[in-house]
């Protein structure tokens, strides 16, 4: 199944392939995604696709480099990152997807991402 999903200005528009719905579901104690909250899942790199604002996006990364955290450059909503401890997946916003409201997802699985030699 595709979903699609948005920044809140809609400038940076996306699709997902769920082939069993959101997989993965996790929030991360890392410096960065401590402060933005979202709860994230995963799909392989060619199952998300950036269909409006790819020039929109704007690339944060920080340490290593190896993580790509986008975000909106309009709005400054984080989308999707590419993950470092997984190099071949997106994690994305699942609050992004339209229709969905992450709160009743309940308990989520803390990524330990501060304990990660490398971040």
């Amino acid at each position: 199944m595709t979903k699609r999903g948005s920044c809140h200005c809609g400038a940076v528009q996306f699709e997902v392939d769920l082939d069993h719905g959101f997989e993965k579901l996790r929030r991360c104690n890392c410096s960065l995604c401590r402060r933005k909250g979202a709860v994230m899942a995963s799909v392989t790199i060619d199952r998300l696709r950036v269909t409006k604002g790819q020039d929109k996006l704007s690339l944060y990364q920080w340490n290593t480099r190896q993580a790509k955290h986008y975000f909106c450059s309009v709005c400054g909503i984080y989308t999707h990152h590419q993950r470092r401890s997984v190099p071949g997946e997106f994690g994305f916003n699942v609050a992004c997807i339209e229709g969905v409201d992450p709160y009743p997802f309940g308990d989520v699985t803390i990524g330990d991402g501060a304990s990660a030699s490398v971040v």
